[in-house]
């Protein structure tokens, strides 16, 4: 009979039962003068003993602000020390901070406001075209005639406090200055007390989901998540208070906030923001600047940043590793993000939201094919199986079934969603993660995609992904992506989404010409469409949905799409 597809993580480097508060003091008293926070684009750095001092300050003054244990704070702003300054302060106190993405819009922060029950909320100002308290005054109007910790909205019957991450005196907000002065009212020794009454399985967090279909949904997370999975991340990159990491990825996410700063403040290492948002010659600059020894992102984070046009005279010769993640990142990219980058020690992390985020991790010491052709094996302490999406029986070795995790990383539920919690972790815990896998006889896992990305032509089931390992081997392209759409015939046909390299001239024969006698009849694309970007979310996550939306559109298959299929 031939063994199943189930492993669980061993590692003889136990738990963290601590609460991130205990973490930090900790990490502080060890490490005081080492550097902590650099913001490049904010010219500010910050010792662990300076940021440890302004955090406890912030968290003073949530607490006179009345924000209790168990209170949602919303932050909707982009990369910055004060985020992280919140994501600290919040948890010394046991609120929930609540992260807002930056990228939206009104509706889609009412939405989030509501659901969250959000009770204060820390916004910044204006970022190119996204005017944050132009979009706050337009949700909640009432802001405008209230004073400073008196709001009283109809639209938001949980929110009383708005904190302004600068020093315009907008109406019904606190300042920065203001709200940092209010921590004079609240003794260390009444910070310590609240710390002490803290549990690490309390709720620290709530992330929204990307929402691909219908409404967000909050995932609710513990310090014993965050922490936990920040630390092993750390202890696989084989951080020490030496390390320096670069961190371009968006802190509304979990890459941001637990990958990249818990990671690093579990080993009292110095997290370097470059720029508010991605920007690939700010990466390559602040790496060369700081002297950093590592960095994150995904994968269109990394094919920018190889193919910026001045990346040959950027010094780059201090990276050793870093974490790819976000989304499946074709082979080629791996490897020469390892040789250009001198990443010699690049890992590769899958997870999501819902996990903390990570489930599995390739290792430092993984054989290079090991490194670019797998996700790695599951995370100490977690249990990995792949199952039958149908019957939910675990598949043999080497075959696909959708991936499912449990441990301690799993979330505590979606907030005040009790069905779609159900619907997503069963009743023996597993968390059923919709991505579909495989998993060799030496436990390591492979992506072979989505559930809901599967394209079933003819009867024929097409995983976009190994088309798109296989394209990107052509050297006249960038990047790919395939997509699924309507065809009255078969029921769905391909379509490949290409980005030239460096704007090479490519034709959609050509395309075809290659595939030709390489791969599968059925799994050449029917449809090319050449772009210089792809729809993504903020956090680099490409949106397949939106391209399947466009393509319907361009394509005329509107007719198709209505069609009903079994």
């Amino acid at each position: 009979m031939a063994e199943s597809s189930y492993a669980c993580g061993t590692s003889a480097l136990p738990l963290q039962g601590i609460t991130i508060g205990e973490m930090l003091n900790r990490i502080a008293a060890r490490y005081p003068e080492n550097d902590a926070l650099i913001s490049a684009h904010q010219h500010i750095r910050w010792t662990y003993g300076e940021f440890l001092e302004r955090v406890h300050t912030l968290a003073r003054a949530l607490m006179a602000l009345d924000v209790e244990r168990g209170d949602r704070v919303g932050i909707w702003a982009l990369n910055c020390a004060e985020w992280v300054l919140a994501q600290f302060a919040t948890a010394k106190i046991g609120a929930i901070m609540v992260n807002i993405n930056p990228a939206y819009r009104t509706y889609e922060f009412e939405y989030a406001m509501r659901q969250a029950e959000v009770q204060t909320l820390i916004l910044m100002g204006r970022f190119k075209t996204s005017d944050y308290v132009g979009m706050f005054y337009e949700a909640c109007p009432e802001a405008f005639e209230a004073r400073p910790g008196r709001i009283n909205s109809e639209a938001f019957p949980f929110l009383r406090n708005v904190v302004f991450m600068g020093e315009i005196p907008y109406n019904g907000m606190y300042t920065w200055s203001e709200v940092m002065e209010k921590a004079e009212e609240i003794t260390l020794y009444e910070l310590r007390e609240r710390e002490e009454s803290l549990d690490f399985d309390d709720p620290i967090n709530i992330q929204y989901t990307s929402g691909t279909t219908g409404f967000p949904k909050g995932v609710v997370l513990s310090h014993h998540n965050i922490l936990n999975n920040g630390f092993i991340i750390g202890e696989g990159m084989r951080f020490t208070e030496k390390d320096r990491l670069c961190i371009p990825v968006p802190f509304y996410h979990c890459f941001g906030m637990v990958l990249s700063n818990m990671a690093c403040v579990t080993h009292g290492s110095a997290m370097v923001l470059p720029s508010p948002v991605f920007d690939a010659e700010a990466v390559l600059k602040t790496i060369q600047n700081e002297r950093c020894t590592a960095v994150h992102g995904v994968p269109t984070m990394f094919i920018a940043e190889l193919s910026h046009p001045d990346f040959a005279k950027y010094r780059l010769e201090t990276l050793r590793t870093g974490i790819m993640a976000g989304s499946p990142c074709p082979v080629e990219v791996r490897r020469e993000v390892n040789r250009r980058m001198h990443m010699s020690e690049i890992v590769i992390v899958y997870g999501q939201t819902e996990t903390s985020p990570g489930i599995t991790m390739t290792t430092t010491e993984d054989p290079l094919d090991r490194r670019v052709s797998t996700v790695g094996k599951p995370f100490p302490h977690t249990e990995v199986k792949i199952v039958d999406p149908n019957t939910g029986r675990i598949v043999p070795r080497g075959e696909t079934g959708e991936i499912c995790a449990r441990g301690y990383a799993v979330m505590k539920c979606y907030y005040n969603n009790p069905h779609a919690t159900r619907a997503t972790i069963d009743e023996n815990g597993w968390n059923h993660t919709g991505d579909l896998g495989t998993m060799d006889d030496q436990d390591y896992v492979r992506i072979v995609g989505r559930l809901k990305d599967m394209v079933i032509r003819g009867g024929e089931n097409i995983y976009p992904r190994e088309i798109e390992e296989f394209l990107h081997n052509h050297p006249k392209i960038a990047d790919v992506y395939v997509v699924g759409v309507p065809d009255a015939r078969y029921g769905e046909e391909l379509m490949a989404w290409v980005k030239p390299d460096n704007g090479s001239p490519l034709t959609e024969e050509e395309i075809r010409d290659y595939c030709r006698n390489r791969i599968a009849h059925f799994k050449i694309p029917r449809y090319v469409r050449f772009v210089e970007d792809f729809p993504m979310t903020i956090s680099g996550k490409i949106q397949k949905f939106r391209m399947r939306e466009i393509a319907i559109k361009e394509l005329g298959l509107e007719d198709a799409s209505r069609i009903e299929t079994a």
